[in-house]
């Protein structure tokens, strides 16, 4: 008689993918490590890549294309106009967003410059759940007000807060639209609620305002939605119920797009599509290329359906909170629950003893590094100066890149720091632009 398997889950995590080729990663010493750091002057976006053991700076165009991606690179048509990759790509967003205007661009800083180029006048107030660096940058550049407005806790600390949104709506500054990030980046990762977005949207509704999404994490969102909110449903159906709430996006395809460059502007109203498309052409290119090759339009569309696949999210998910585990056990603290991308250390909580105004996240992101080569990135009073709500050290996993391995080697490196914790020092600035000080900002140890 044959033994019935086991329909327990298993304790491992297993990647759903095996992998075909391989890049070197260097060893550096710590007196190495520790060289880079001050001729980088410990700002570690100045670190050269081939000298970062473990790269969890972005998961932002870092990450590895299958082979059917590669495979339709192959086929890419570079027809400057009316491309067949063009209406791959249109096809494939039309079918997840629903919208009748789509425009690629060559990430997706691009599409919100464009967006807010074409619609955003100054003394413009724009509501979201919270604007991430770029998007608040170029609201600011047109001299618009990125008005933050999240709610705190919970397994959806990613929503709007909707009695700040009422407040807003319902004075005098003019609002030409609503944006709601999805996941919420500079909330720790967290993901925003189906339930939380239709209510966005009545009252965008009821006020006659446009609602835009900022879907670089779609699936990511889509995902945590399943299995937190909805208690199931394929990502790919809840993805498009959550597209179809709005009236346009702008997604950078280098997150769950799984490319390495590219990105998309897309919307339902034909009026502002045709300041969109003049804008396009005049700074990107032709309206069916906009800054890209075909080969990566046919990437992109390859990328997003596989985004969607639900062995590979659940696998995703799964080694963020593996990481999220042994960095907490290793005795830093997180931000919980987590999400869909990245794990959060709180430094505030990590480095009491380091003022906020000397970087607390700054200066424990550049231990990481010092300790095992680990590269994060700075998510707080550095980044976003008086308007940081917390400060973060953000550890970004590129989708597909690394092992369970390299996972647990994050973790060791977050132990050795964790246990000098106390004799971290704090950091100054002492050169940096006005704005987006946190890529080119240059520090010193206090």
């Amino acid at each position: 008689m044959t033994a019935t398997p086991s329909e327990a889950p298993f304790r491992t995590i297993i990647e759903p993918f095996r992998i075909k080729a391989i890049e070197r990663i260097t060893l550096t010493t710590a007196a190495e490590r520790s060289a880079l750091l001050e001729a980088a002057h410990y700002n570690l976006f100045r670190i050269a890549a081939n000298k970062v053991t473990v790269d969890l700076l972005t998961d932002s165009g870092t990450g590895a294309m299958s082979d059917q991606q590669w495979a339709g690179m192959l086929s890419g048509d570079e027809s400057y106009a009316g491309s067949r990759s063009f209406d791959r790509f249109r096809d494939v967003v039309a079918d997840l967003t629903g919208y009748s205007h789509i425009f690629p661009t060559h990430q997706g800083r691009a599409a919100e410059r464009i967006l807010f180029e074409a619609i955003v006048e100054p003394g413009d107030v724009i509501p979201n759940n919270t604007h991430f660096d770029t998007t608040r940058a170029n609201l600011e550049h047109r001299g618009g007000q990125a008005l933050d407005i999240p709610t705190v806790g919970g397994d959806f600390g990613g929503d709007m807060d909707l009695d700040a949104l009422d407040h807003v709506l319902a004075g005098k500054a003019r609002v030409p639209l609503v944006m709601v990030t999805l996941t919420n980046n500079a909330a720790g990762g967290l993901p925003v609620s189906f339930a939380n977005l239709t209510e966005v949207r009545k009252r965008c509704d009821h006020h006659g305002i446009p609602l835009f999404l900022d879907a670089a994490r779609f699936a990511e969102n889509a995902w945590l939605v399943s299995q937190r909110e909805l208690g199931g449903g394929h990502p790919k159906e809840i993805a498009q119920r959550m597209f179809r709430l709005a009236d346009g996006c702008t997604i950078s395809a280098k997150k769950d797009g799984i490319v390495n460059i590219g990105g998309i502007l897309a919307t339902n109203h034909a009026d502002w599509a045709q300041r969109f498309e003049e804008l396009l052409i005049l700074t990107e290119g032709f309206s069916t290329y906009g800054g890209l090759a075909g080969r990566d339009l046919e990437a992109i569309a390859i990328g997003l359906e596989e985004a969607l696949d639900p062995q590979y999210l659940r696998y995703r998910q799964a080694t963020i909170a593996y990481l999220g585990r042994g960095i907490q056990a290793a005795g830093l603290p997180i931000v919980e629950p987590l999400g869909g991308h990245a794990v959060f250390i709180d430094a505030r909580k990590a480095l009491p003893h380091i003022p906020l105004a000397q970087f607390p996240a700054q200066a424990l992101a550049v231990e990481l590094f010092r300790e095992g080569g680990v590269r994060s990135v700075e998510v707080g009073g550095l980044m976003f100066g008086d308007a940081a709500r917390n400060d973060l050290v953000r550890l970004a996993l590129p989708r597909r890149v690394y092992t369970a391995s390299h996972i647990d080697w994050v973790i060791e490196t977050a132990e050795r720091v964790a246990a000098r914790a106390k004799d971290i020092r704090g950091l100054e600035i002492f050169e940096s632009p006005k704005a987006l000080r946190h890529f080119s900002a240059k520090l010193r140890p206090l």
